[in-house]
């Protein structure tokens, strides 16, 4: 992910068995890793149980907030692709009992339809 990506808030596909290490410690013992994207510092990690989002906080990124969503409590969701003058691409999220949805962008590398594919998989 280049900079200017970062700075514009764009997320790009990590290496699942480097996410899979650093979040040892918070995985349960049968949960893996299927897809994981970073957005400057934060993670938004697809495991085969839940979906956590990651979110370092302060000038150093010690202080670490992990939200974790199982994936029974998304009721819908939705995807915009990006176009020929929009670069980006949405994915927004929403969960039971809360009316704004979760919204994240994604670089128009990034396959979409792929993370809308591990939503559908897990959600249905």
């Amino acid at each position: 992910m280049g900079l200017f990506d970062g700075m514009m808030g764009n997320a790009s596909e990590m290496d699942t068995a480097t996410v899979q290490s650093e979040l040892e410690e918070l995985l349960a013992s049968n949960e893996q890793v299927e897809h994981a994207y970073k957005l400057i510092r934060d993670l938004f990690v697809f495991t085969n149980k839940r979906l956590i989002l990651v979110d370092k906080q302060g000038v150093t990124g010690k202080k670490t907030e992990y939200h974790s969503i199982p994936y029974k409590s998304i009721t819908h969701f939705s995807v915009e692709t990006a176009g020929t003058f929009d670069l980006d691409a949405e994915l927004k999220i929403w969960l039971s009992g809360s009316s704004q949805p979760i919204e994240k962008t994604f670089n128009k590398q990034l396959n979409i339809y792929k993370v809308q594919a591990v939503l559908a998989e897990y959600i249905g």
